[in-house]
């Protein structure tokens, strides 16, 4: 059976001159590279398929796959995670992870946690900065956190997105703005332990595989997880595992969290406690990085003692429940 990647190569945008923030989200040759070596060994014919637009060429040639494999961010706006699935749906092809309406909730920070929250997710209270003048509107008590509300990989988050005065989140939430040309979403501050939260399946069936608590080291920068202690983790944080109390209250959370936002097949939550050790729900990563020996998720995995194979092959017995026919077919083969 065959079974398509779509991802969007980071060297590919880079050698467009797109910057290394604007493509941080994007994926490594080492990535799709292990990712094709995990599905052949799985037994799938693997093809490489591209971005949203080598896959529309493709299909408009009339090439058909019988399933995807996707991990496309996307490069604008606020559905640019979802073109992939949503294309996918269109020709009728099933495809791994999430669909278009959760991916797109998924990526604007404040409706995924409106919607949490609407479901009894713990959640720090937040509000959207979407102009100058709302700044003036915010009544949360500081310290408060800013970030943009449709950016991952923790990008926007750095030393001054924890802010201690209106001042400072007239001036932050000003820059934030013009530097991502988007609202921006602040949070009360969470001051306890962070951690992030692996996910695998769907529904009632989706279950935590792991949780990492993202322990802050010598050299890291600011108040949270952004994208300068991701890139260059080694010196600024210690991913360890969770200890089995806080992992199971973490991991509790996360999966409210999942199957409200209706996540499909694998993923993370981020989760963060409040002053009394309570975990808040942060955001959910319905597309998680898949890099091996670098990637949060991969990290869980190698905790739980799966290996780099054994994470894409629970990932895909979540996609092969929901889709009976396929798995009829794979056994098949």
């Amino acid at each position: 059976m065959r079974i398509g990647i779509t991802y969007d190569l980071r060297a590919d945008y880079l050698a467009m001159g797109y910057g290394e923030e604007e493509t941080a989200e994007f994926d490594s040759e080492i990535t799709i590279a292990a990712i094709a070596d995990a599905l052949a060994a799985l037994g799938w014919d693997v093809v490489r398929i591209g971005n949203v637009v080598q896959l529309t060429a493709r299909l408009a040639a009339g090439e058909r796959f019988d399933a995807v494999f996707n991990i496309c961010e996307g490069l604008k706006g606020l559905a640019r995670e979802a073109q992939v699935p949503a294309l996918l749906e269109a020709f009728g092809i099933p495809y791994v992870f999430s669909d278009p309406l959760t991916l797109c909730l998924a990526l604007d920070k404040a409706m995924a946690k409106r919607v949490a929250r609407d479901c009894g997710v713990p959640t720090a209270d937040f509000a959207v900065l979407s102009c100058a003048a709302d700044a003036a509107d915010v009544t949360l008590p500081y310290p408060l956190f800013l970030k943009p509300v449709a950016e991952g990989s923790g990008k926007g988050v750095d030393a001054h997105s924890k802010v201690d005065d209106a001042q400072g989140l007239a001036r932050v939430a000003a820059e934030l703005r013009a530097r991502f040309d988007q609202p921006v979403l602040a949070e009360t501050f969470l001051p306890g332990r962070e951690f992030t939260v692996g996910i695998i399946g769907t529904g009632d069936a989706a279950y935590v595989l792991g949780v990492s608590e993202i322990r802050p080291g010598e050299n890291y920068v600011g108040h949270g997880y952004g994208l300068a202690n991701k890139e260059d983790w080694e010196d600024k944080v210690l991913i360890a595992e969770a200890d089995a109390v806080s992992a199971a209250a973490a991991g509790a959370v996360a999966l409210a969290a999942w199957r409200a936002l209706r996540c499909r097949d694998g993923g993370r939550v981020d989760i963060r406690e409040d002053a009394n050790g309570r975990p808040h729900f942060i955001e959910v990563n319905p597309l998680a990085g898949l890099r091996p020996d670098y990637s949060d998720l991969c990290f869980i995995a190698g905790h739980r003692g799966l290996s780099y194979r054994d994470l894409i092959g629970r990932i895909m017995d979540a996609f092969l429940r929901r889709h009976p026919e396929l798995r009829a077919r794979a056994r098949a083969a």
